[in-house]
């Protein structure tokens, strides 16, 4: 209640509705964005095995993939169309002024998204078509497209987080425009990379997670075993890379945006030696309730000695700041992430012990269930770091630039929440055909792995290259044909 009044009193009153519904698409579309930017790579690596090694069971896994690649870009069209209409409706006042300097960023992204769509086309198009090696060459710029578009949104929130390339005019207004200096700016690096790795780790836990509930119910055959083993492998690999590219992300968030910082991490008065909270609560007063205290910790991770001293919330007027509620908002998502993180990296020692001792996925059903969780966890983590980038920003929309109060819509507020509910409705709508749609393939193929006779079925259950020759080798692909016991 605290941080709804708090919103309501923040600026003009349509403030609070266009926040909500800004957050609201953003936060769904967010859900989809990792397997936009990941999911390409980890079915082309899937396709590459299947090639490389005459492998029957991982084209097949491709090839399903490639057709929940197509469905979820299908949605993600939706979503991202609607963030896209959303900065000009909602923020005008933004991107009036400031879209010259930055809006480079979302025509970068524009170009890689029909790029990737039609990208996308030709793989799905190359299955039963082309010759095996030409598809695959064929699909493989598709990851280099979904990282360009990635590049440009982060290159977009960057420059609103550290906004450089510009000077002003008189008036107020952007002028000498610097295109290399507003799209490289200080946070773009750290922010991009902390993104992408983000994105390929949450996309193969989740996929993993798939093969891992299918695991635990006893579906141990070889297709499922790849299924889990690959991108688990990835997302194990890639996880603790991502623990440290965060870790430095955070410091260069405390170089850059000092007052971000001391809203992740409750510190209300600029200090050394200032102590670390695991979760707690600000108060308007600065003082801190509940949580756990770890004398000089934030002082050493900032500056590795618990003589650096940090900035505190106080070091600006408190119009310049976020508010005690939103600095715990920022506080328990940054914590909560990091929390996550450390427990995938356990996860994903636990995984890399097991293969080093035995060349073996872990025997334990409990290794199992925490791979069938991890992919959750993920997603709840990139939600987190979204939160952390966008309230602790606040009350900025342009880092010390411009407020989000200067540059929200003066559409009135009952159209905006009506604006709200209709969004809602039809996201409801699109997700529930989406999780239907997924539902009914995977019914579809689980019903041809079961057929004793699978030529009825489909060419695709024997080799997604065409049926087999005579021979028994496939018509196109010249690799084995296998079950989804293992080789036949």
């Amino acid at each position: 209640m605290d941080a709804v009044m708090e919103l309501m009193a923040a600026g003009p009153e349509q403030t609070l509705p266009a926040r909500q519904l800004m957050a609201f698409t953003l936060a769904t579309h967010i859900l989809l964005v990792p397997f936009g930017v990941a999911l390409p790579f980890l079915t082309l690596l899937m396709h590459h095995r299947g090639l490389r090694r005459q492998d029957a069971d991982a084209l097949l896994l491709a090839r399903r993939w490639s057709a929940v690649m197509a469905v979820q870009f299908a949605v993600g069209i939706v979503t991202g169309t609607v963030l896209s209409f959303e900065f000009g409706l909602l923020w005008p006042g933004m991107m009036g002024r400031w879209g010259d300097v930055f809006g480079i960023g979302f025509g970068v992204e524009a170009w890689a998204f029909f790029l990737e769509a039609v990208l996308i086309a030709i793989y799905l198009y190359g299955w039963n078509r082309l010759r095996p090696w030409h598809h695959f060459w064929l699909g493989l710029p598709l990851p280099a497209a979904a990282l360009m578009g990635a590049f440009g949104i982060i290159a977009a929130n960057a420059w609103m987080n550290t906004p450089r390339g510009f000077t002003l005019d008189s008036s107020g207004r952007p002028v000498d425009v610097d295109l290399r200096r507003a799209v490289f700016t200080p946070m773009l690096g750290p922010e991009y990379w902390h993104f992408v790795l983000a994105m390929i780790l949450t996309a193969g836990y989740v996929v993993a997670g798939v093969y891992a509930v299918g695991w635990l119910r006893g579906r141990r055959d070889r297709y499922h075993r790849l299924g889990f083993t690959l991108p688990f492998t990835v997302a194990a690999l890639t996880t603790p890379v991502q623990f440290l590219v965060g870790d430095t992300v955070a410091r260069e968030v405390f170089h850059h945006q000092p007052v971000k910082f001391a809203a992740a991490e409750l510190v209300w008065k600029t200090d050394t030696h200032v102590p670390e909270y695991l979760f707690g609560r600000m108060n308007p007063d600065g003082s801190i309730s509940g949580g756990i205290k770890i004398p000089w910790l934030d002082s050493m991770l900032a500056g590795f000695s618990p003589d650096t001293e940090v900035t505190g919330l106080t070091s600006v007027p408190a119009d310049q700041r976020p508010t005690a509620v939103q600095a715990t908002i920022v506080h328990w998502a940054f914590d909560l992430m990091a929390i996550i993180g450390s427990i995938l990296v356990l996860l994903a020692l636990w995984y890399a012990w097991c293969w080093w001792r035995r060349r073996d996925l872990p025997a334990s059903r409990w290794f199992f269930r925490c791979a069938a969780c991890a992919g959750g966890a993920s997603l709840v983590a990139v939600e987190c770091g979204w939160i952390t980038t966008e309230v602790g920003r606040q009350p900025w929309i342009v880092y010390e630039s411009m407020r989000v109060s200067e540059a929200v819509t003066t559409t009135r507020p009952a159209a905006l929440w009506a604006m709200l509910g209709i969004v809602v409705a039809v996201y409801v709508a699109l997700f529930g055909a989406f999780l239907a749609v997924l539902l009914a393939m995977r019914t579809r193929w689980r019903t041809r792995d079961a057929s004793p006779d699978p030529r009825p079925a489909a060419p695709e259950t024997h080799t997604p290259y065409g049926p087999p020759a005579a021979d028994g080798s496939r018509a196109a692909g010249g690799s084995r044909t296998t079950t989804r016991g293992g080789p036949s």
